[in-house]
C-alpha cells in the first residue's frame, strides 16, 4: 500500500462494497478480506501483511461515523491515517478483533475474560406433543448443570485462598506477540486467560470452582410455539468462574407430528373421510379439533376435495388471545365391496342418472366435444 494519501486505494474498494453499505455488511466485508490475508494464514507473505493491514485501516475509518463522513467528502485528506510514510499508528488492532473477531487469532477480548467471568449457556431440546404446543404446558426436565464446588464454595482452592496473579502472563489472561507490523494477543495457556492460577486446588473440583450435577427445572412453554421455537431461562446455565454471573439456558422446542392434524402457522388442516350418500344428500358429520368433536354440515352435492372453515378452531397466537383457524378437506370415499343388493340398487341409479346429475362430467365432456368435435 502506497503511503502518499493520493496514492492510497479508496477504502470501499479495498473492501469490496459500495458507498452505500450498511454497518452489519461493511462489517462482514471487513471480516472475509481479514480472514484472507491475515498475517497467520499467511506467514512470511509480506504482500498478504500490506493488503491485511490495508483493510484494517479501511476499516477502522470506515466503521465509525464521523469519520467515515469525512472521509465521504474529503476521501483520505480528510481522514490522515498514520504518517507520511503509510505507518499504521494509533490503531488498535486488538479493538477491532474483538469486536469482529472474538477468539479468532487471540485477537482481543483477554482482558475481558480473566476474572469473575459468565458462565457458560446451556440448550436443551423438550421434545412436546402437537396439543402441548397449541395451548402450552409446564414440563420438568432434568438438565445436567454444573453447580458451585461445595467443599471450596466455589474458589477452585483447597484452602480457601485467593488465586495468585498468573506468572506467565501477570495477571492479564493474554500473551502478546509482535508480528509484523502490529502486535496480537492470545489468551494465556497457563492460566486459561483467567489471569490468575491456584496453587492449592480443591481435590474434589480440581481448582474448576463446579461440580457435574443433575438439576429439576419446570420450564413454562406458552400456547402456539412451534418447531425450533427457544425459551429462555435467564441465569440458568453453568455457574460463573470465581463468583461471575451463571449463563442461561436455551430449550429448543420440537413438536412431535400428529396424526390427524397438519399445522401451517396459526392455521390447522386435516381431512375427513364422507361416504358418496353423506356427500350426495347432506349431512351433519363429527370433525375432530384441538377442543374435541365438533358438528359440521356438509351441504348436499358436496364434492370431494371441498374445504370448510371452522373458524377460531385453529392454534392460540403466541402470547395472544387470538386463534388461527382449522380447515377440513372432505374426501368421498367409494365402497371396495358392495352387496349384491347395494350393486343393484346403484345399477338402478346409474340408469336413471342423467348428465344434470354429475355436473363436473357434464362440464368436462362438454369441452372434449369443443376441442375434438
Amino acid at each position: 500500500m502506497a503511503g502518499a494519501a493520493g496514492q492510497k486505494r479508496d477504502y470501499y474498494e479495498v473492501l469490496g462494497v459500495q458507498k452505500n453499505v450498511s454497518a452489519q455488511d461493511l462489517k462482514s466485508a471487513f471480516r472475509k478480506v481479514a480472514l484472507q490475508y491475515h498475517p497467520d494464514r499467511n506467514p512470511g507473505n509480506h504482500e498478504a501483511e500490506e493488503k491485511f493491514k490495508e483493510a484494517s485501516e479501511a476499516y477502522e475509518v470506515l466503521s465509525d461515523p464521523d469519520r467515515r463522513t469525512k472521509y465521504d467528502r474529503f476521501g483520505h485528506a480528510g481522514n490522515p491515517f498514520g504518517d507520511a510514510g503509510g505507518g499504521f499508528q494509533g490503531v488498535n488492532i486488538n479493538d477491532i478483533f474483538g469486536e469482529i473477531f472474538g477468539d479468532i487469532f487471540g485477537g482481543g477480548g483477554g482482558r475481558g475474560r480473566q476474572r469473575n467471568s459468565r458462565g457458560a449457556d446451556l440448550r436443551y431440546n423438550l421434545e412436546i406433543s402437537f396439543e402441548e404446543a397449541a395451548f402450552g404446558c409446564r414440563p420438568k426436565v432434568t438438565i445436567p448443570r454444573p453447580k458451585k464446588c461445595e467443599t471450596c464454595s466455589g474458589s477452585g482452592s483447597k484452602s480457601g485462598a485467593a488465586p495468585r496473579p498468573c506468572a506467565a502472563c501477570g495477571g492479564s489472561g493474554e500473551l502478546r506477540y509482535s508480528q509484523g507490523f502490529f502486535a496480537v494477543s492470545r489468551p494465556c495457556g497457563d492460566c486459561g486467560g483467567t489471569g490468575a492460577t491456584i496453587p492449592d486446588p480443591c481435590a474434589k473440583c480440581r481448582g474448576s470452582g463446579k461440580t457435574p450435577s443433575e438439576e429439576v427445572i419446570e420450564v413454562a412453554i406458552p400456547g402456539g410455539v412451534d418447531n425450533g421455537t427457544r425459551v429462555r431461562l435467564g441465569g440458568m446455565g453453568e455457574p460463573g468462574d470465581r463468583g461471575g454471573p451463571p449463563g442461561d439456558l436455551y430449550v429448543t422446542v420440537i413438536v412431535r407430528e400428529h396424526p390427524l392434524f397438519q399445522r401451517e402457522e396459526y392455521e390447522v388442516f386435516c381431512e375427513v373421510p364422507v361416504s358418496f350418500t353423506q356427500a350426495a344428500l347432506g349431512a351433519k358429520i363429527d370433525v375432530p379439533t384441538l377442543d374435541g368433536k365438533v358438528k359440521m354440515t356438509i351441504p348436499q352435492g358436496t364434492q370431494s376435495g371441498k374445504v370448510f372453515r371452522l373458524r377460531g378452531k385453529g392454534i392460540p397466537h403466541l402470547h395472544s388471545q387470538q386463534r388461527g383457524d382449522q380447515h377440513v378437506r372432505v374426501i368421498i370415499e367409494t365402497p371396495t365391496e358392495l352387496s349384491s343388493k347395494q350393486r343393484e340398487l346403484l345399477e338402478r341409479f346409474a340408469e336413471v342418472s342423467g348428465e344434470e346429475t354429475h355436473p363436473q362430467s357434464k362440464t368436462f365432456f362438454d369441452k372434449v366435444k369443443e376441442l375434438f368435435g
